[in-house]
């Protein structure tokens, strides 16, 4: 199953803080909780629970309602990001959000380099057309 991003940042964030308590990271180091605050973590979240009540039976849609759904969680993210000064989701998470649209359709039995070939894109490109984060 496709780990959500937000699972893997708050992972390093507890083990950021295990750090600190254990006086092995240098206070000045420690980033994670300032990169990821909670408000951003559940946000994310909540934008990733809606997307993931989408994908059971989109094996069975036509390409328009799959983009559809790839849209509706992109421009959510777009607003999370906007929410948080156009900041929210650097390069490392921006690769790990796609990466998790990608295996998540992947997963409820959609081709994406199939769906995204028959429109003149790249398997990376799913995203794209709707992204500003």
């Amino acid at each position: 199953m496709a780990e959500r991003p937000t699972t893997n940042w708050r992972d390093g964030i507890a083990e950021e803080a295990q750090e600190l308590a254990a006086g092995t990271l240098d206070p000045e180091c420690a980033c994670m909780a300032g990169l990821f605050p909670e408000e951003l973590l559940t946000s994310t979240d909540a934008v990733l629970d809606a997307f993931e009540r989408e994908l059971p039976g989109l094996s069975a849609a036509d390409d328009a309602q799959i983009f559809g759904v790839v849209e509706r969680v992109v421009l959510a993210l777009n607003a999370v990001n906007e929410a948080h000064n156009e900041s929210a989701y650097e390069t490392d998470e921006r690769e790990q959000l796609c990466d998790f649209i990608d295996q998540s359709l992947t997963e409820h039995g959609i081709d994406v380099v199939a769906l995204t070939a028959r429109h003149g894109l790249g398997r990376y490109q799913i995203t794209n057309k709707w992204r500003k984060w």
